[in-house]
């Protein structure tokens, strides 16, 4: 059996402003001049901006992301990431992977190369090894002394949540638009550092981490991974934008309903 994904029709695209364009959250400089530099040459926007958050997986001081990432509470990296892909409407995503730090390039592979959307666990890790992708240590040294420290302090009361809980929220979405007005997007994370094992927030959920309509335009979103689930929150902003709001206005209302329906 060929499990190779079938080719799509292409969807239709948005407007160009006059050239590529790409956008990141604040952790994706790097990532976004990479991208630029592979859009420049003609590269797909789904290649360029994985190569660029390759950039920030591989960076051992980037705690939120890939190699470095924090832990979950039992000292394990598990990552999450997605791909979509505006011209085939297609995406990819894993979650809850371990000892591979390019988690955004094994989500494009189940992409390209499978017909399912999301692998996890032991499954992402499987398929990733089937690929090619090595496995290694993703808890660096920093990394683990942070999980030790936060392992001291943890409640008498509660053996889960530590007092004065500082969590640490981190990911990294790109984006990317070609001069044609292609879209695509990626998502990657190590999620929300010391979590329960197998914890899945936003970041491997294709319409709350990322959203892409190639005929609209595409939204990657982040915070508390939970509430970023329930309320869908990248698929209503490019909803939003299909009916005419700015993208500021699609935004501004997301968030107004992320805010109401949050404890």
């Amino acid at each position: 059996m060929n499990n190779q994904a079938k080719p799509a029709k292409k969807q239709g695209s948005v407007r160009s402003p006059g050239g590529p364009l790409v956008i990141s959250s604040e952790n994706g400089v790097n990532a976004c001049k990479r991208a630029m530099e592979l859009l420049a040459a003609g590269g797909d926007p789904v290649d360029a901006v994985v190569a660029g958050i390759n950039l920030v997986e591989d960076d051992p001081e980037e705690h939120t992301v890939g190699y470095g990432g924090l832990p979950n509470e039992e000292g394990v990296v598990e990552l999450d990431a997605c791909v979509m892909h505006g011209p085939t409407h297609k995406a990819g995503a894993v979650a809850a992977l371990q000892n591979i730090r390019h988690a955004s390039s094994v989500a494009r592979a189940v992409m390209q190369h499978s017909d399912h959307v999301l692998l996890a666990g032991a499954g992402a890790l499987q398929f990733a090894k089937a690929h090619g992708f090595k496995e290694e240590d993703l808890l660096t040294d920093e990394a683990r002394r942070i999980w030790l420290r936060w392992k001291e302090k943890l409640s008498a009361r509660d053996g889960r949540q530590p007092e004065n809980p500082n969590f640490h929220y981190g990911t990294i979405t790109c984006m990317a638009l070609t001069a044609g007005g292609d879209l695509g997007g990626c998502t990657s994370t190590s999620g929300l550092s010391f979590k329960m094992p197998g914890r899945v927030g936003d970041s491997s959920n294709i319409g709350a981490g990322l959203y892409v309509d190639n005929a609209v335009g595409a939204c990657g979103s982040t915070g508390r991974g939970e509430a970023n689930v329930l309320n869908c929150s990248s698929f209503l902003v490019v909803e939003l934008m299909r009916r005419g709001a700015t993208p500021e206005e699609a935004c501004r209302q997301a968030l107004q309903g992320v805010a109401q329906r949050t404890e």
